[in-house]
């Protein structure tokens, strides 16, 4: 997400070194890793430079290309892999207009997210991708699109699908809505990021 003025966003600052420095430990060149992650290179030495902000699925694809979590790549490792992370005071990271926030271990196939959903973002965006989503609504009013069928969450709802159900998630209320997020997405090494209008896949 650029500024008005198509400079660099102040978004995330730190994930376009990290990503750069992830590409070259893994010795990959920007063409490999772009063609990898359905990217151009261009686009992807965008990331790398911090001219341009990566959505979710961005950073998706790019932890699962370099083996790595969308929690590492946001900076949010703990300093020791325990079984016990403390709640606080919402913290979240900015990316594709939803706020997220680690509420489970790095580095496990299973990951967990805090996620606050604001009202009118990715509101359109439908995904269809490999492995699993269980998502439980702390507040709000969440509208999520299975397929053909529309389901309005409230809060204590939860939801459990296989992501390759086309799905959509968009907040109900103006005020947005908050969950806890879980998926299994970094497991499926075949998963491919698709960019672009309609049908993503990440």
């Amino acid at each position: 997400m650029n500024t008005p003025d198509g400079g660099a966003p102040d978004e995330l600052p730190e994930v376009a070194p990290r990503l750069r420095d992830l590409r070259r430990s893994r010795s990959l060149t920007l063409e490999a890793a772009a063609q990898r992650a359905g990217l151009s290179p261009a686009h992807l030495s965008r990331l790398e430079t911090g001219r341009r902000q990566p959505s979710l699925p961005m950073l998706l694809g790019l932890a699962r290309i370099y083996g790595t979590t969308v929690s590492e790549l946001l900076g949010e490792t703990p300093p020791e892999r325990g079984a016990i992370i403390r709640g606080g005071r919402f913290e979240g990271a900015e990316a594709d207009g939803w706020m997220y926030q680690q509420a489970g271990g790095s580095g496990r196939a299973m990951q967990a997210l805090r996620v606050r959903v604001p009202y009118g973002a990715q509101g359109e965006l439908v995904r269809v991708h490999p492995g699993e989503e269980w998502l439980h609504v702390l507040g709000g009013h969440l509208r999520v699109t299975l397929g053909d069928t529309v389901h309005d969450l409230g809060p204590g709802d939860s939801a459990h699908f296989d992501s390759l159900t086309p799905h959509r998630i968009a907040a109900v209320d103006r005020d947005g809505a908050e969950l806890l997020f879980v998926h299994t997405l970094l497991q499926s090494p075949a998963a491919e990021l698709c960019l672009g209008n309609g049908v993503h896949r990440r």
